[in-house]
């Protein structure tokens, strides 16, 4: 159960906020200044790169590695392609995870390791492999790290993963918190406007680290719900299974990201798909036992000590697409013609990362209101 009256409780907030995720949401601004700042002192900015890679191959474990690499591959576009190099094992332990290189992996590509642990040996044995095969490397790793101390000078290029401003957060869940993405994603940002596949410069970061903490101010936990787009969003999906569809190139990784951070940290189902197909691939749901009047029990059974059942609430993702053409009226129309309740997150005017920033922040202060308020601070 979402308790609401909890989401205007400042005060409560920040006593059920044990892991500090409140925290790393509000701070996810001047984790982009800092980690920009540490491309720079790595020599990113510097580089003259010949020409741009054939592929991109992103590795690294956890809810971050996953969305680094979705984000890379939504704005390079057709620019070149991005693979994520998923990881085997037989558990989930930095010791026991394994990466292996695609045989076609050669010179003309760059590897890029993202990890907000660093132990991982796994890491260290494929940046070597690669390093081998001639495959240019670019780590983003901690500072105090094994895998930096394998890589950095040897085998590739290592920068500095930005901490927190105001010290660590809890280890088992960095990953998913809000912080960690853009203290990974950042440096990696500034590397590929160097090599021409995304365009990054220093005024773009620092854009983003704005719009970051002009958004961090209108969702923070003093705000009040009623005004609080994350707060809003967080009470909306109380007692729901979150149908996120998107629409537009970078809300693609963005609901992605908001279904896998909501199961990760409150624990809490929600699927994701992209406009046009996530009509038929979730109208099923709209019908079923998850639509809004469904209720397959008897009706006089006593449900005093029963939980709500879930049903379904369409959660409308879009960065403004161009061209003009749009699905999200045919969503509108399927979910209200199935009585199913929808909310509306649309970025207000700014470039595309400026764009991006802005709904990752709302939906990862929504994640994070919706796991204190359901007791998994």
């Amino acid at each position: 159960m979402l308790d609401e009256s909890l989401l205007d409780a400042p005060e409560a907030l920040a006593r059920a906020d044990r892991r500090g995720l409140l925290r790393g949401a509000a701070e996810a601004g001047a984790r982009v200044r800092t980690a920009a700042r540490h491309a720079t002192e790595a020599g990113v900015t510097a580089l003259n790169p010949e020409g741009r890679p054939r592929a991109v191959l992103v590795a690294g474990p956890g809810t971050a590695a996953s969305g680094v690499a979705d984000l890379i591959g939504a704005l390079a576009g057709a620019s070149a392609p991005v693979t994520r190099i998923h990881p085997t094992g037989v558990a989930p332990a930095a010791g026991a995870m394994r990466w292996t290189l695609p045989g076609w992996a050669g010179s003309v590509d760059l590897l890029l390791v993202v990890t907000a642990d660093g132990s991982e040996p796994g890491l260290a044995l494929l940046a070597e492999q690669a390093y081998r095969r001639g495959c240019t490397v670019v780590a983003v790793a901690p500072r105090q790290s094994p895998l930096r101390e394998a890589v950095d000078g040897v085998h590739g290029l290592v920068v500095p993963m930005a901490s927190a401003p105001h010290g660590e957060y809890d280890a088992e869940t960095s990953a998913a918190g809000p912080g960690t993405l853009w203290a990974l994603f950042t440096p990696l940002l500034a590397l590929l406007d160097r090599v021409g596949l995304v365009t990054a410069p220093a005024d773009a970061l620092q854009g983003v680290a704005d719009r970051l903490d002009r958004t961090a101010e209108r969702c923070g936990p003093a705000i009040a719900t009623y005004g609080n787009p994350a707060k809003t969003l967080a009470a909306e999906l109380a007692d729901s299974l979150p149908l996120i569809w998107t629409e537009g190139d970078t809300a693609g990784p963005v609901g992605r990201r908001f279904a896998a951070v909501l199961a990760e940290l409150s624990g809490r189902p929600a699927l994701a798909a992209e406009l046009p197909e996530a009509l038929p691939a979730h109208g099923g749901l709209l019908a079923g036992a998850f639509a809004a009047g469904a209720d397959p029990d008897d009706f006089f059974r006593d449900r005093v000590e029963e939980s709500e059942p879930l049903h379904a609430r369409v959660v409308l993702l879009r960065d403004r697409p161009t061209g003009g053409l749009s699905a999200a009226p045919a969503a509108r129309e399927l979910a209200l013609g199935h009585d199913t309740a929808i909310s509306e997150l649309e970025p207000e005017e700014g470039s595309r990362l400026e764009a991006l920033a802005e709904l990752l922040a709302v939906t990862d202060f929504a994640a994070v209101y919706v796991a204190l308020a359901s007791g998994r601070g």
